[in-house]
């Protein structure tokens, strides 16, 4: 028990260590002794076990005083489990029927295959949770390149720029884009990188300039006029570059005043506003056995039918979802969601005369 708890206190200082070198900060033994209270034998030992165990390219610079990494796009990409979190992920399995047409999907697969040579003999699962007769429906995915999806998760965990050609879902070109990633979004299925671009229009609902800090090469060096946050699909990515420019997230950066976590993650910076719609009589358990939105709040009618209220700022994704329901549910707030609505509905009919 006493070897298990060294063992996870060991990995998680690791992990930190791998952070503080991989920022730039150049940590000293010292530095790295006071910070995680242990002796210098000890962080002489981590230092030799990055380098043994995980081949990290690991130097000190003398005249810095610290330890850095001689390949910046280096990190400790191990998971570390317990043998209790090896028996919890190896029971999921089925769930990656969810995520046919991913990245993730053969590499989870061969992280599982190991896992399952990793566990005791005597640990044994049960078998209704991994035979056939459970089955998942996922809705229709884009498919993404592994090689965009790795790298686009190493300049989130890295901090450095990448600059990437994407074609918007409207168009057939692609645009070079030179981009901050703060922060990756999944959404039913389909990933999404929120951050900085470089070369978007700065507006008035555009994000703020992000500003120096720790040596590192800030945003608001870009033209006052450019730049914004803006949210990529990465199925619509290609030909990922990390550079060599390291960033800084924006202070002022609030993931949920960009995108709506509980409805969506088209990227509209401006405030939420209420919507109430009404839903028709047999759908009233459909609707109020479901939360739809943390801030929901649900009404049943003497009629049977139900109203639903939530504040959002995903006005393109609640169109299109309240569209879905047909005749089944009406806007009523806000006006201009009634009046879209009508005005989509004619042209729709349009298509059937």
């Amino acid at each position: 028990m006493a070897k298990e708890r060294e063992d996870k206190v060991r990995t998680h200082r690791l992990l930190q260590m791998d952070k503080w070198i991989i920022s730039g900060s150049y940590p000293s033994i010292e530095k790295m002794k006071a910070e995680y209270g242990v002796s210098r034998r000890t962080v002489l030992r981590d230092i030799e076990f990055l380098r043994d165990r995980y081949k990290a390219p690991l130097e000190y610079d003398k005249e810095r005083g610290g330890y850095y990494y001689t390949d910046p796009a280096f990190m400790i990409q191990n998971v570390f489990l317990t043998e209790g979190d090896l028996f919890t992920v190896s029971t999921v399995m089925p769930l990656l029927e969810q995520y046919k047409n991913t990245p993730l999907e053969d590499s989870f697969r061969r992280i599982m295959a190991k896992i399952a040579e990793m566990l005791p003999r005597q640990v044994s699962v049960d078998a209704s949770f991994l035979n056939k007769d459970v089955s998942f429906i996922s809705d229709p995915l884009p498919k993404i390149e592994p090689r965009i999806f790795e790298a686009v998760f190493k300049a989130l965990r890295s901090r450095r720029v990448a600059r990437f050609d994407y074609k918007s879902s409207g168009s057939s070109v692609y645009k070079k884009k030179t981009f901050d990633a703060y922060h990756v979004v999944c959404q039913k299925g389909s990933w999404y990188v929120i951050g900085f671009d470089h070369d978007a229009v700065y507006d008035k609902g555009g994000a703020k300039k992000p500003g120096k800090k720790d040596g590192a090469k800030s945003s608001a060096s870009k033209a006052a006029k450019k730049g914004a946050v803006r949210i990529y699909a990465l199925s619509r990515i290609r030909s990922v570059e990390l550079l060599a420019e390291r960033f800084v997230v924006d202070k002022n950066f609030d993931l949920e005043k960009n995108i709506d976590l509980s409805f969506g993650v088209w990227n509209n910076p401006a405030p939420p506003e209420e919507f109430e719609i009404l839903f028709e009589p047999r759908l009233a358990n459909y609707v109020t056995e479901r939360e739809w939105h943390k801030s929901q709040k649900i009404k049943a009618n003497k009629d049977g039918s139900v109203t639903l209220k939530f504040k959002s700022n995903q006005k393109e994704i609640v169109l299109s979802w309240v569209m879905g329901f047909g005749s089944s549910a009406k806007a009523i707030k806000p006006a201009w969601l009634a009046e879209q609505i009508r005005s989509d509905a004619k042209r729709v009919a349009a298509l059937y005369k």
